[in-house]
């Protein structure tokens, strides 16, 4: 191996991982807008070209985990057996996929700071959450025998996603256990139908939840 070919494209030891903590840094420092993927990738010691490799585009940084998330919720639905009621099998997926801890939440709310402080990554949001309603869609129309853009495929995916939003709004706003107990908390409670009984405490910190749980 030539010098020259050694110091090209991603050096060892640089992960998808590293490159993402690297791009945050800069977003948080110079602002993400201000932020070009050259400096992203000169900070990490590569090049332009192996950015892409690993992100499609520089907001998609920011996006990844969800995106990944997105994708590991639709083999988990794939997955579900077929004798557990729709809502369980959608409660047991999604806290499956979600591995935020209280330690995490500094950089989740910087992740937040910054989408919302960019008109066009804001406004690209629901994209992203499009597509997360869309695989809950799509799991209810298989199950229900409807099509996935029809009402109740829609309704169920709108308000699983409604709850999944407002549990880590809360999760992060307290800061104080797993996501996953939110999440288990706010789905159980969609499950039963909001009814007074369950309408009684927010979640106390505990253990995270595993999908069987």
């Amino acid at each position: 191996m030539t010098d020259t070919y050694a110091r090209r494209g991603r050096p060892p030891g640089t992960t998808r991982r590293e490159l993402e903590v690297i791009a945050l840094r800069l977003f948080a420092e110079q602002g993400f807008d201000e932020t070009t993927v050259d400096q992203i990738a000169t900070a990490a010691g590569i090049n332009k070209r192996s950015f892409f490799r690993y992100f499609a585009s520089k907001g998609s940084v920011l996006w990844s985990a969800f995106d990944d998330e997105v994708e590991a919720l639709r083999s988990e639905l794939a997955a579900a057996s077929p004798q557990l009621p729709i809502m369980e099998a959608i409660r047991r997926a999604v806290v499956a996929v979600n591995h935020y801890r209280a330690e995490d939440v500094p950089e989740l709310r910087m992740r937040m700071n910054l989408i919302g402080s960019s008109p066009g990554l804001y406004a690209g949001a629901a994209v992203h959450y499009d597509a997360w309603e869309g695989v809950v869609a799509e799991f209810v129309g298989r199950r229900s025998g409807q099509p996935a853009d029809s009402l109740l495929p829609l309704a169920v995916a709108r308000t699983t996603l409604a709850a999944c939003r407002a549990a880590y709004d809360r999760w992060v706003a307290r800061a104080d256990t797993a996501l996953t107990v939110y999440i288990d908390a706010a789905l159980s409670a969609l499950s039963a139908g909001f009814t007074d009984s369950v309408l009684v405490a927010e979640p106390t910190p505990r253990k995270a939840l595993s999908a069987d749980d």
